[in-house]
């Protein structure tokens, strides 16, 4: 499994939530509304779900294994942590003018 596409759709600077994303899995299937979360020590990867009649998250595309967990995560933490940086880099160059 290799994940070939990342879009951050959606960055949201105040609150837990902080970005959505879509992923494209071996060009071939799309993943959409999975979220990065800031939890109490670290960010984590929130995978798309939605309410079920009980009133419960449940969700709706997941990895079956850690081994999938952890390279679904990974590769999304890596590509939202450089995204950050790239817009603060962006932002630190245009207060100086450059």
């Amino acid at each position: 499994m290799t994940i070939t596409d990342i879009k951050i759709r959606k960055i949201i600077p105040d609150g837990r939530l902080r970005a959505v994303i879509s992923i494209t899995i071996d060009n071939m299937l799309a993943v959409h509304d999975i979220k990065v979360v800031q939890g109490e020590e670290r960010l984590f990867v929130a995978m798309p779900s939605r309410k079920d009649e009980s009133n419960n998250f449940r969700d709706i595309v997941h990895p079956i294994s850690p081994e999938a967990r952890a390279i679904i995560e990974g590769t999304i933490l890596k590509a939202y942590e450089e995204h950050m940086a790239q817009i603060a880099a962006e932002s630190e160059a245009n207060e100086m003018g450059l």
